[in-house]
């Protein structure tokens, strides 16, 4: 009876090193830099690192368009005040007098009269 026990407990014993060998195995290939979860990782932690910088680049660039769009539109705003008081100085010229005709050298005009008309 004890040889049998022994038997069990030896191939037990066995039994429990092949499945902690299949195990090591696989946690291997787990964590494996290039091909496992461990590669993922590492991977996933350099696209990070990379949407951190372009984050901030862009982040950077929308506030050089934001100063830039305020100064222009601050300019925009002066140039339209600006136009607004040429326009309302417009209305206070008087009207322009209407044109003479000019005199041709050719003709002379003689007064409308009984000795003018002949």
């Amino acid at each position: 009876m004890t040889m049998i026990a022994d038997v069990l407990l030896i191939s037990g014993a066995l039994a429990a090193g092949f499945y902690c060998y299949i195990l090591s195995r696989r946690l291997r290939r787990f964590t494996d830099l290039e091909k496992g979860v461990g590669g993922a990782v590492a991977v996933l932690s350099v696209q990070v690192d990379d949407l951190t910088k372009t984050l901030t680049q862009a982040q950077r660039t929308a506030k050089s368009s934001v100063d830039t769009l305020d100064s222009v539109s601050t300019r925009a705003e002066a140039a339209g005040q600006r136009l607004e008081l040429l326009v309302a100085s417009l209305h206070d010229l008087p009207e322009p007098a209407a044109p003479k005709q000019a005199e041709s050298p050719f003709f002379v005009r003689r007064p409308a009269g009984p000795e003018g008309n002949q």
